[in-house]
């Protein structure tokens, strides 16, 4: 196999310590090797660094071990060529790896350049990817805290939720407030609360309250609950704001990404913060897809093919895509993706047209972020056809399937000079 990297070094990544191999080849047949033990303390990482340049090696390759690698790869990455690959492209056979040996084979792997790279961002991208996710962790743990509220009135026989459509509307927030901050229960009380449609209900509203049962520290937790939602509430009102003073230099991207349908400004923001905005990283729309996540395994062996789910990868960007898309299939003034979207899941099912259809959107941001384009796929006047082009396209394909019948026996040229004059 071909030398790809001369002189490379590949590292063992752990807590507290790491280990180093650096490979020369020169015109003899076997490679020299040089291996250094380093702690992972910032002064131990400089010294690697020093003996890395000492040694003219200027490409280094590690596997993404946990967090571990960001530190080395924080004060590497200005002067050398930092590879950071799948722990699956690297490991070693079982029983006969340790420390030195697995560095060793890191560095042997890669010297061939038969290590793919994994995608790492910009620096500024990076700290913006860390934003946008851990506001998904605060979402996430939103949704728990009303889930857990709501279910706290559940076992103390309060049913409202079967009433009102929203729990923390306006009516019903006002309701659960009284609930648990007073001792008795007045229906008039309860009845002031009540605001627009919701009044018609108002017999529904009382019986599904009346003889409920809530002791005093059932009650003291709910309040607690709902304090702990309010703060996670105000924690993602402020990520928000941070959010909009560190995309300020990206405005024209996301306003380019919200011309698709079903992307709105959140989503925009968490998809520049995953993928970044230089497409170069990406040699094509379908590495992209690849990396996301949203592209069939290929899986064959003896002419059989096997399993062909789509990836775990994506942990992020594959659930943005998908909200996206579920928001494009129910769209009514832009219906480019519910149209597509109800042709794929006759044929292939609801969840696997969705997947499809994420993977078109993310298809059209790698091409709008390559070109600076706004959203309009080629293909477009299909669906937005005027009612006039679509009788000429109907009357030529009826001419075409007339020419077919007329040359295969099945009808003569009487009857289609009889259908053009009726």
């Amino acid at each position: 196999m071909k030398v790809v990297y001369p002189i490379c070094c590949g590292i063992d990544v752990h807590k507290t310590f790491l280990v180093a191999t650096i490979i020369k080849t020169t015109n003899a047949i076997e490679p020299s090797y040089s291996k250094k033990r380093f702690s992972t303390f910032n002064n131990a990482i400089l010294q690697l660094k020093q003996w890395l340049l000492e040694n003219n090696c200027h490409d280094v390759c590690m596997e993404s071990t946990g967090k571990y690698w960001v530190p080395i790869y924080n004060l590497l990455e200005d002067v050398i060529a930092v590879t950071i690959a799948n722990p699956k492209w690297v490991r070693a056979v079982k029983g006969n790896k340790d420390d030195v040996k697995d560095s060793k084979w890191i560095g042997d792997l890669f010297r061939l350049g038969i290590v793919p790279g994994s995608f790492i961002p910009e620096k500024n991208i990076r700290i913006l990817r860390e934003y946008t996710r851990y506001r998904a962790k605060l979402v996430s743990c939103k949704s728990s805290e009303k889930n857990r509220f709501q279910n706290a009135f559940t076992v103390c026989n309060v049913a409202l939720d079967a009433v009102v459509s929203d729990m923390f509307g306006k009516s019903a927030s006002s309701i659960t407030d009284y609930l648990i901050t007073s001792d008795t229960f007045d229906p008039e009380t309860c009845t002031s609360f009540l605001k627009r449609s919701l009044k018609k209900k108002s017999d529904a509203v009382i019986e599904s309250i009346q003889g409920y049962q809530m002791t005093r520290d059932q009650k003291d937790r709910m309040i607690m609950v709902k304090a702990h939602l309010d703060f996670v509430e105000n924690s993602i009102s402020e990520l928000d704001h941070k959010l909009d003073q560190m995309m300020a230099p990206h405005e024209h991207l996301i306003a380019l990404l919200s011309t698709i349908p079903g992307v709105k400004r959140s989503s925009a923001i968490t998809i520049i913060s995953e993928i970044g905005t230089d497409m170069t990283q990406f040699s094509s729309s379908k590495r992209l897809c690849s990396w996301a996540g949203l592209t069939p395994g290929n899986n064959e062996s003896a002419g059989k093919k096997k399993s062909v789910r789509i990836t775990r990868a994506g942990v992020y960007l594959k659930p943005a895509l998908v909200q996206c898309a579920h928001a494009a299939v129910k769209s009514r003034d832009l219906p480019y993706y519910r149209i597509k979207y109800e042709r794929i899941f006759k044929r292939r099912g609801k969840k696997r047209a969705i997947v499809a259809i994420a993977r078109m959107i993310l298809t059209a941001i790698y091409h709008m972020l390559t070109t600076g384009e706004s959203f309009n796929p080629c293909d477009l006047y299909k669906i937005d056809m005027p009612q006039e082009m679509k009788d000429q396209q109907k009357s030529k394909a009826i001419k075409q399937a007339f020419k077919l019948l007329i040359s295969s026996g099945y009808l003569t040229s009487d009857v289609q000079n009889h259908s053009a004059i009726s």
